[in-house]
Formats: C-alpha cells, structure tokens, sequence
C-alpha cells in the first residue's frame, strides 16, 4: 500500500486520506504508542464532560468510535462524527451512531447538544478557529466542550526526553504497528508545531467559551480543556 500523509497546511482530502489508510490498526498503533495511557485519557474525558442520561452529545473526530463508546458509557446518547469513512467503517461493530461530518462544517443544526468533545481532532484541521465556532454553534446555552489534545510536558527534562521520543522513537515503532507509518511522522511534527495549554485556551476564549479550564494529562503529554457555552 502506498504511504499517505498530510502536510502541516492540514488539506482536509490530505488528512481524510491519511486517516483512512491508518484506520485498519488505528486503535492498537495507539494504544501501543501511547504506553495504553490511551483508555486512561477516554475515561478521563468522559468525566470530565458531566454528561448521564437524557444528554445528547457529540464527539467530533470520533474515528472508529472506541472513544464514543467509552462516553456512551455514562447513559447519554452519544454520536461519533468523523470525515475519515475509513475509520468509521474501522469501528462498524461498536454500537453507536455513526455520522460522516466535517468539523468546518458539521450537518447539525444550532444549539443540538447538551455537551460535545474533540479528542486528538482538532490538531488535525485546517482551520482551528472554524472548528471551535462549529462546536460553539451546535452547542445549548452552557452546553459543555472538553477537548482533549496533545499538549506540552510541563518538566523540562521530562519535555526533551519527549519531544526525542516524538521525532525518532515514535515514527520507528509506527512501522512496526502501523499499516500507514508515515502518517506518524506528521503525527510527530503536528504535536510539535501545537499551542501549548494556555495557548489553546486562549483560542478558545476567542471562540467565545466562557470558564476554560485545563488539566494535564501524564504529565502534560496530553491537557483536557473544558468550557462552558
């Protein structure tokens, strides 16, 4: 199979394509890259959304739905939204509903969800600002956002021994798990190139979120940020 990566202009076929040639081992390449730290951010998300039953909710760049699954599990009804169909054919077994959407121009109408998340997403689109609109859009008055994302460590040494890790241990054990390895190459440039926590939140203030918070995640390799519509 031929290697499909997307550049750091983020053009969405480059990144649709990216995705759907990662989408048959996606979830074990990021389980194994992540030291299975993977479920402990889902679960982490899924808390710190709020949600239980009779919340509608979103999760934008859902993928193969394992992270809709592991929201759905609070008793909410929960919709996976991906533009990769690659991913979203990937998790067909999992029992939720499955929506093909892009972030710059979700198929919802206003103010649709009691709650929405992004998780790894919103790194990956080309506009940022657009995708936090769209969500804002959809969103109920105080409808509540959680993004979780790639961040910066907050330990200086630990922070070189990852950005090493990032640029030259990660794109190694992506060919060996991977079925696309070069897409974990922009993977490593794209976490590089990302704000850092006070820096997404202020994008997100910008994007009208009242209340943003943040919370670091082993370390700050990964940051949850929640706001309030």
């Amino acid at each position: 199979m031929t290697s499909t990566r997307a550049g750091l202009d983020k053009a969405p076929a480059d990144v649709a394509a990216m995705f759907d040639g990662v989408a048959r081992r996606y979830d074990i390449t990021n389980t194994v890259l992540s030291f299975a730290q993977d479920r402990r951010w889902r679960i982490a998300t899924r808390e710190a959304l709020g949600i239980g039953p009779g919340d509608v909710v979103l999760d934008l760049a859902a993928g193969t739905a394992v992270s809709t699954e592991e929201l759905a599990q609070s008793g909410a009804h929960c919709i996976a939204a991906d533009f990769s169909l690659g991913m979203l054919k990937a998790g067909h077994k999992r029992p939720v509903p499955k929506v093909a959407a892009d972030a710059l121009t979700l198929p919802f109408a206003d103010e649709s969800f009691d709650a929405a998340t992004i998780s790894f997403g919103l790194r990956n689109v080309a506009s940022v600002d657009t995708a936090l609109a769209e969500l804002y859009r959809v969103l109920k008055p105080a409808g509540r956002l959680v993004i979780c994302e790639f961040s910066t460590p907050t330990f200086g040494p630990f922070r070189t021994v990852y950005m090493e890790y990032l640029m030259k241990a990660l794109p190694s054990v992506a060919t060996k798990v991977s079925s696309n390895p070069e897409a974990y190459v922009y993977l490593a440039e794209s976490i590089r190139a990302w704000p850092d926590q006070s820096g997404l939140a202020a994008k997100i203030e910008t994007a009208g979120f009242d209340t943003v918070r943040w919370r670091n995640l082993t370390g700050g390799i990964a940051a949850l940020h929640r706001a309030v519509k």
